[in-house]
């Protein structure tokens, strides 16, 4: 039987699935990525505040894939997609495929807003979390240093624009630094000088999940300290000023977007498969008018009558249509009738910090320990990897009993000046034998 060459674009929730789900199938399997590693996304907010490490939650995909007679991965970003030759153009040269898999996922929305898109940090990769997690200790160091309480207070003001999970969970764990490491560390600053803004344009946290879980949100954060502001909307930062839309001028030097995402789209489809910055597809994954170009997850729009703005951009989604989407790739190869997508819900939670977290099960809700403790056990068996299940673990019983926080370290990368000849465009090396390279 020939074999089919199938390229994944993205090394996320979705494409790990189907790759998984392929495992030594009769498939060429290559996984394009920017990236040499998965990263565990719900968890940035950790590493950005110092509670876990980065390797922790994240996984070099040649180890994850160690064992896979049928898989390659190359580090680098397809920049176009050329349907009618079955090709994408990446910044190492050029690859044809059989079948494309577009697992590209999400990207911060600004809205068009240039002053955001300059001004604000974003929590998407690795890297921008290890930069939040700089940038935020590094204001207590200049605290220390300035003696006008002017300049202090705007080195002490935390913004979070977005009340989703991420900006809850975000906006906890600050006021948990603020109240267990502050009076440790940085003894000449007053706990109650950081001040925690949440700003959220809707009329409620948590917008997806229940009015109960939203409002149990809402107390946890106003009982840790943390300024709720809703129906608010921001209207414009300068990188020291964030006006909102009703005129209340912030100063703040840490200002963090948390307030949306588009999917990550890549040139070359036609403007027709594409709605609102995600892609069109059918209840088989297939873009609209291709058969054997595929999208998953968050950069993917089915849309059904239980989710007519398409399913949410999630992780259980995006693995859920992987692991389908493997599936019926197996079966074109047989010859058989492929399956239709069903979502199968299992619940959404978030966390407001020690002991205290929402649920929203199929069965019940529920809020507390209880929801936090079933919160962590969920994410502890979602990180890929044993060794990072363990770490990951240890790091949350230790600071659970010391309330240590302990990656408080300071790390500024230097940009390389070494441009290695295999990340210059077109030196990928052409290799007949390798079915993986065109």
């Amino acid at each position: 039987m020939e074999r089919k060459k199938v390229i994944v674009i993205g090394g996320g929730f979705g494409g790990l699935s189907l790759i998984h789900k392929l495992r030594n199938k009769p498939f060429d399997l290559v996984l394009l990525d920017k990236h040499n590693h998965h990263n565990f996304q719900p968890l940035l907010y950790q590493v950005a505040t110092c509670g876990l490490s980065a390797v922790s939650i994240a996984t070099p995909f040649r180890r994850l894939f160690h064992g896979y007679r049928n898989f390659s991965f190359y580090m680098t970003e397809v920049t176009r997609i050329v349907p009618k030759e079955n090709r994408v153009e990446t910044t190492i040269g050029d690859f044809t495929y059989d079948y494309l898999v577009i697992a590209t996922g999400s990207e911060t929305n600004y809205y068009g807003n240039e002053n955001f898109e300059k001004n604000c940090m974003e929590m998407k990769t690795l890297n921008d979390a290890i930069s939040i997690r700089n940038t935020l200790l590094e204001q207590f160091e200049k605290a220390v240093i300035y003696n006008c309480p002017d300049d202090r207070k705007i080195m002490l003001n935390f913004v979070v624009i977005g009340g989703g999970a991420t900006g809850v969970e975000l906006a906890g764990a600050l006021a948990e630094f603020r109240h267990h490491i502050i009076p440790k560390d940085y003894p000449s600053i007053d706990p109650s000088m950081m001040n925690i803004h949440l700003i959220e344009a809707g009329n409620r946290l948590l917008g997806s999940m229940s009015e109960g879980a939203s409002a149990k949100a809402g107390k946890y954060l106003e009982h840790m300290g943390v300024k709720v502001w809703l129906s608010t909307r921001v209207s414009n930062y300068d990188g020291l000023n964030i006006t909102l839309t009703d005129g209340t001028v912030l100063r703040s030097s840490f200002f963090i977007w948390a307030a949306g995402v588009k999917g990550k789209l890549i040139p070359g489809l036609p403007a027709e498969a594409a709605q609102k910055s995600r892609i069109i597809v059918d209840e088989f994954n297939r873009v609209s008018g291709f058969d054997n170009l595929f999208a998953l997850g968050d950069v993917a729009m089915m849309v059904t009558p239980d989710h007519p703005k398409g399913y949410p951009m999630l992780a259980f989604p995006a693995m859920q249509q992987g692991t389908n989407l493997g599936r019926n790739l197996f079966r074109i190869s047989q010859g058989k009738e492929l399956k239709k997508f069903r979502y199968i819900e299992l619940g959404t939670l978030a966390t407001v910090g020690r002991n205290r977290a929402v649920a929203d099960l199929p069965l019940f809700n529920t809020q507390g320990f209880f929801a936090w403790f079933l919160w962590m056990g969920i994410h502890l068996i979602r990180i890929t990897g044993f060794r990072n299940r363990i770490i990951a673990f240890s790091d949350w019983i230790w600071n659970y009993f010391t309330y240590a926080f302990s990656y408080r370290i300071i790390v500024r990368t230097i940009p390389s000046k070494f441009d290695p000849p295999l990340f210059r465009k077109n030196r990928l090396r052409e290799d007949k034998s390798n079915p993986s390279v065109s």
